[in-house]
């Protein structure tokens, strides 16, 4: 597997480039969160946004995954700009914070594919990854395996074709999320790469 760049050059490097966006977006239970994790532990100069969220908490989470708010503390925040993209998704409410990245740090985001749109309305500079299952089986042995019952799996696997659609639209990279260790490492060679040519462009200018 890949690793990101740790000497002080390569530091120098990298903060001296125009931080990156990057976004993973893909249908319910394709792994997004656990490659996010995952990149970010191996990427120091990674650094992941928390998302809101007013669905529960499932049994399989330690609760650090979201911010996990009722509807009216989450309304409030829309109110009062809070979010730098929010949309609703099978009845609860998703959306991320404006982003406080360390200085010089790449900023994670892991989010649902209509955040993506608003996202790339703004910043349509993002690196948007597309995170595919390898099979719609192995989708739905992953939603089952994380807790989720036969009506939300079954509301899940109807949207997917319509998310990987639309997220095809968008994305700037497709990864195949069939073994977590393989895709990190894919993920990390393509980010090393997009940091290179930011660093390029910088010495030019």
């Amino acid at each position: 597997m890949g690793s990101a760049p740790s000497n002080a050059a390569n530091c120098f490097e990298l903060l001296s480039a125009e931080p990156l966006l990057v976004v993973f977006i893909g249908p319910g239970g394709v792994g997004k969160g656990t490659l996010a994790r995952r990149v970010v532990r191996a990427d120091n100069h990674l650094w992941l946004s928390q998302s809101w969220t007013t669905r529960e908490r499932r049994p399989s989470e330690n609760g650090d995954e979201y911010h996990f708010v009722d509807r009216a503390t989450f309304e409030k925040a829309i109110e009062a700009g809070q979010f730098l993209e929010w949309a609703e998704f099978q009845g609860h409410l998703y959306g991320t914070p404006q982003p406080r990245a360390p200085d010089g740090a790449d900023l994670l985001l892991e989010i649902e594919v209509q955040g993506a749109e608003q996202v790339l309305a703004t910043r349509p500079d993002a690196e948007v990854f597309l995170i595919l299952p390898p099979s719609m089986e192995r989708l739905e042995e992953r939603l089952r395996a994380r807790g989720d019952d036969d009506t939300h799996v079954a509301d899940r696997l109807a949207s997917a074709p319509a998310e990987l659609e639309k997220g095809h639209q968008l994305a700037s990279h497709v990864v195949v999320n069939d073994d977590v260790e393989r895709a990190c490492g894919e993920i990390l060679s393509i980010l090393e790469e997009l940091r290179r040519r930011r660093r390029d462009l910088s010495s030019k200018d």
